[in-house]
């Protein structure tokens, strides 16, 4: 199997070396041994399960700085958005740094703290990121957009994060695409009038929709299809194009993760985008 881990010096994170940038658009994931986040003292004090309130999967801070999901009172639910906003910012100028051109086409989403253990989460199926998948949202098209996600293990006890990564995103969709079911326009509108979908499906959406079911149904590729297992220590980052590595969250507690969104014009090889690839196998625009 291609070897789909890159690992970036962390003294070199400002050169955007060229490697580095067409890596990250093929679906591999950069590493990065020792980021520069650190927690504060004060902050540890949050390395703790209960920190979460129980109703909620995570604890979110959106792009306007509203937080989610933490069990405390006002001063706790600031200081913990204090942490997370640090982490951002952190992940933004690393993401500048090494993707210049990104930069100033870059949206900025949701990040979350994810103070759980991976392996006690209970889950159907299609929610299980114990199977490895390429992320796609039922309810949100997104029209082709990429999901740019960096990663931090924070966890205190020197306990890695460990992930699975598969294939290159091709290899995928040409083993899935002759079982996916196919495009309806007329039931894309009805979702959207029930309300199912915030608005239009494309067939893009419903394609890599079809495409994170299929690989998550699948048990013999969850066991057998080529993969690796990384463990990402606590201190260090990685980034990826999580709508285009397929990947899996196996185990490990504390983390955090900032989400961004990019218009597949803007990156360097156009062409690489699943957008692109999934537009070639089939013959014709998806959006």
């Amino acid at each position: 199997m291609e070897e789909m881990i890159v690992t970036i010096d962390p003294a070199a994170v400002e050169q955007h070396r060229s490697e580095w940038i067409a890596a990250l658009e093929a679906g591999k994931v950069l590493y990065v041994p020792r980021f520069s986040f650190q927690l504060t003292d004060a902050e540890r004090a949050f390395l703790r399960p209960d920190i979460r309130d129980p109703k909620k999967r995570n604890i979110s801070l959106n792009a306007k700085d509203g937080i989610a999901g933490v069990a405390g009172d006002e001063a706790t639910q600031q200081a913990v958005a204090a942490m997370i906003a640090r982490f951002r910012d952190e992940a933004e100028r690393t993401i500048a740094a090494i993707v210049p051109r990104y930069s100033e086409h870059l949206v900025r989403g949701a990040t979350s703290y994810r103070p759980n253990e991976v392996e006690t989460r209970a889950q159907s199926w299609r929610a299980d990121d114990k199977r490895m998948h390429v992320d796609a949202f039922p309810s949100r098209p997104n029209y082709g957009q990429r999901l740019l996600r960096v990663f931090v293990n924070v966890n205190p006890s020197g306990v890695p994060r460990v992930w699975r990564v598969g294939e290159p995103f091709p290899v995928i969709a040409e083993r899935f695409m002759p079982r996916l079911k196919p495009y309806s326009r007329w039931q894309a509108k009805a979702l959207e009038l029930l309300h199912v979908t915030k608005s239009f499906r494309s067939e893009y959406d419903h394609t890599m929709l079809q495409l994170h079911d299929a690989m998550k149904a699948d048990a013999e590729f969850q066991a057998n299809a080529p993969q690796e297992r990384v463990e990402f220590p606590p201190g260090s980052a990685w980034i990826c194009f999580s709508d285009q590595t397929p990947h899996a969250a196996m185990s490990g507690q504390f983390m955090l993760e900032h989400t961004m969104t990019l218009d597949p014009q803007y990156q360097y090889d156009v062409a690489a985008s699943p957008l692109a690839i999934l537009s070639r196998m089939k013959g014709h625009a998806l959006v």
